[in-house]
């Protein structure tokens, strides 16, 4: 007898099995979302179990329709919109499980258990422990350079390196996963997301490094001289890398805290902290919230939705144990709009809750879109939303608000401080955004082997960022596992493209509004023009390639750091005079 054919896909047939897809993955991600509310706002064994099963459940899902949509992207006569979302359906899972029985429960039991770990991990001061959040705000004040590196070291030691035997698992895991799906292994897979072939987009984000490369030097350069004159050759050498744990950070990613070190004499002083601005107008968490919403809705947008208010978690209870890091949360797909903070009356939540509202109002803004585009235009692009607005909290907009009386506002002279603050956490964050997953990239294609995880991670951050570890680090080391987003498994490079992004949004958005004065003292709070112009691009979510909602906004087609350039260009003439005769690079 013979056998029948198996008669090839039709157009219609991928059509189908598309809307089916996008039906169950909606469904599920509104049950998903709750789950992991509580998971992260209520850290226990049974809501551990309970994310783990979830998650188990959304990977098991997420392969199937990956699978599939690997099977159809070849069916002839395809429209363009069916071939968007069979990419988006292969892609759409950041760690992809094999059909193996067994290895999405395994590796959903690996990746949760990484997470919690981290969630629950403490480092050292004075010998006592100290908590993720807790000691992330240490590392910014004042401390002597023997407690920093009591600091980055316990953390170093007792979050990272415990995890290193199941993340190399997970690794191992997932490329299977990611192979069968058709992809070199993960890492190409992330990089396959971007409308462009993923050995083009690893060139592309190396371009965009290069443009900005020289600005990071020249702050690089004056900042280590800054830290020398503070401790001295035995701390902090002349020449050389930076030592890590002086730049007031655990992963020396943002420079900001110690902006009192390197501020430049007169100029540095701003006049003003917005923390201290805050407590003095008895500014709480809540109304901080507020006033980021404030923000947007001068622009034009709808206000938060009542549940906001309601469901949000903008404090740390002091019963349970909850993922501190900041989140935004549209829970589900309609306007269940929360933020999950830890929030504290200090200048950098303010600055956070401008940037999680972002998401937020992003969330809302697609949400008529088909689900698979119920997202940013890239990754980057939802986390340069936000970003882009916290750009507009300057002095004017501080006196807008009635937090600065107009008497306070910095003059001209003291541009270079308000310049320089703002490049100790901007710019100086570009590398170690961009090296995260260069060195994840390296850990997936076997380029970087278990043996060499922390070696290789010592390496990136000396060329790319110039720094160096306070300790010699030994064989068992895992510094990449200390930062949340690799035990969490996020994709990093959306931050390094965000960084960018922001400043071609800000750069486009002050013009829109006819700011005529310096860059980087626009504000464009109370725009109504910026708004709408701002809303066009976010209703569009991910329905179309990312340079066409770049295009919406800026009227460009191409990410570049040239916006970023002429930003800080005032600052960056102003570092290259300070840094005459010194020997800079490292």
């Amino acid at each position: 007898m013979a056998e029948t054919a198996v008669k090839p896909a039709t157009a219609a047939d991928v059509a189908k099995f598309v809307a089916e897809a996008e039906k169950e993955l909606f469904d599920y991600t509104v049950e998903a979302s709750r789950i992991q509310w509580v998971n992260s706002t209520y850290i226990t064994e049974d809501t551990d179990a309970l994310a783990a099963a979830s998650g188990t459940k959304g990977t098991e899902m997420s392969v199937r329709f990956a699978l599939a949509a690997a099977k159809y992207q070849d069916a002839p006569g395809l429209s363009p919109e069916i071939g968007r979302k069979l990419v988006m359906l292969r892609t759409g899972i950041v760690l992809p499980a094999p059909t193996t029985p067994g290895a999405a429960t395994k590796l959903n039991t690996i990746a949760t258990g990484l997470q919690s770990s981290y969630g629950k991990g403490k480092g050292t001061l004075g010998g006592k422990p100290i908590s993720g959040s807790d000691i992330e705000e240490e590392m910014g004040k004042p401390h002597t350079p023997a407690e920093y590196q009591e600091m980055w070291t316990s953390w170093h030691d007792q979050v990272g390196a415990p995890m290193k035997a199941d993340y190399v698992r997970q690794v191992a895991i997932a490329n299977e996963g990611a192979k069968e799906l058709g992809f070199a292994d993960v890492g190409a897979m992330w990089r396959s997301a971007y409308d462009m072939p993923p050995d083009q987009f690893a060139a592309l984000t190396e371009k965009i490094w290069q443009e900005v490369k020289p600005l990071y030097d020249s702050l690089h350069c004056y900042t280590r001289t800054k830290l020398n004159e503070k401790y001295g050759d035995q701390v902090q050498p002349k020449t050389g890398p930076i030592r890590a744990d002086l730049l007031g950070n655990m992963w020396a990613q943002e420079w900001g805290d110690i902006y009192p070190v390197v501020a430049p004499p007169g100029s540095g002083d701003l006049g003003y902290d917005i923390g201290d601005l805050l407590k003095a107008k008895g500014y709480d968490p809540l109304k901080m919230v507020k006033q980021g919403e404030a923000f947007y809705s001068s622009l034009g947008f709808a206000p938060l939705p009542r549940t906001f208010w309601d469901r949000s978690m903008i404090v740390k209870p002091r019963d349970r144990e909850v993922v501190c890091h900041a989140s935004a949360w549209d829970v589900d797909n309609k306007d269940d709009l929360r933020i999950k903070m830890c929030t504290k009356v200090n200048a950098g939540d303010f600055v956070t809750i401008h940037h999680e509202l972002g998401h937020n109002y992003y969330q809302r803004a697609y949400n008529k879109q088909d689900p698979l585009y119920l997202n940013g235009a890239n990754d980057g692009f939802h986390e340069a939303i936000g970003d882009f607005v916290a750009l507009s909290i300057t002095p004017q907009y501080l006196v807008d608000i009635g937090l600065l009386d107009k008497s306070r506002v910095p003059s001209a002279d003291k541009d270079i401080g308000l310049l320089l603050r703002q490049a100790m956490d901007k710019v100086a964050f570009l590398p170690f955004g961009l090296l995260v997953d260069r060195w994840r990239w390296g850990v997936f294609d076997g380029s970087i082997q278990p043996a060499d995880y922390n070696k290789a991670w010592e390496k990136m951050r000396l060329d790319y960022q110039g720094i160096k570890s306070p300790v010699e680090r030994g064989p068992n080391a895992f510094d990449p596992g200390a930062k949340y987003h690799v035990p969490g498994n996020v994709p990093y490079m959306r931050y390094f493209l965000a960084r960018v992004l922001q400043f071609q949004f800000y750069e486009a958005a002050c013009k829109l509004s006819g700011w005529k004065g310096p860059l980087h003292r626009c504000s464009f709070y109370g725009n109504k023009a910026v708004g709408a112009k701002l809303n066009a691009m976010l209703t569009m979510g991910a329905s179309k390639p990312w340079p066409d909602a770049l295009q919406q906004f800026t009227g460009s087609r191409e990410m570049s750091g040239k916006a970023m350039i002429r930003y800080f260009a005032p600052l960056k003439a102003w570092l290259d005079e300070q840094n005459k005769g010194k020997v800079c690079g490292w």
